[in-house]
């Protein structure tokens, strides 16, 4: 079986039961929402005693239930079809160069992680039609200035 064939599975069980990602992710916890269903997408991996509690879930096998444990292949062709996904890649093109700049005057030369993170996700109501918010935590990460000489800085954090 390929990853890909776990997360139809995983998919059609959750249609033939009639679940919700809200249902799914409560049963199985232990982390974000969002990063058990990434892996149930196939795009996270869940930690041994998350995948266990998956797999007794959904029914799977021992063999399907280790296919959640292992790191996946993670991401997708660019740009993305999917209007919703789009959407995301259009405020990256769009606001990406001034979220960029803000945040190098802010902290310096480097990023920010998507490995070190947390992301929130909810429902704001609002008179013109409900709004989505998303709040996203990440690690600021210096770049390295390797082969630096005494007296310049190894990192680029911002330099007062």
């Amino acid at each position: 079986m390929r990853r890909e064939d776990l997360t139809e599975k995983i998919l059609d069980i959750k249609r033939a039961k009639g679940w919700t990602w809200k249902h799914i992710t409560t049963e199985i916890g232990g982390v974000s929402p969002v990063l058990v269903v990434g892996a149930l997408l196939g795009q996270m991996k869940l930690v041994k005693p998350l995948a266990k509690k998956a797999a007794e879930l959904f029914e799977l096998p021992e063999t399907e239930e280790r296919m959640l444990n292992e790191v996946p292949y993670r991401g997708m062709p660019m740009p993305p079809t999917d209007p919703l996904l789009y959407r995301f890649y259009e405020l990256v093109m769009v606001n990406g160069p001034a979220w960029k700049a803000l945040i190098e005057e802010e902290f310096g030369d480097g990023i920010m992680s998507a490995i070190d993170f947390d992301m929130d996700l909810e429902r704001k109501p609002h008179a013109k039609g409900d709004r989505i918010r998303l709040t996203m935590s990440g690690k600021f990460l210096p770049y390295k200035y390797y082969g630096n000489e005494q007296g310049i800085a190894e990192t680029g954090v911002r330099e007062d």
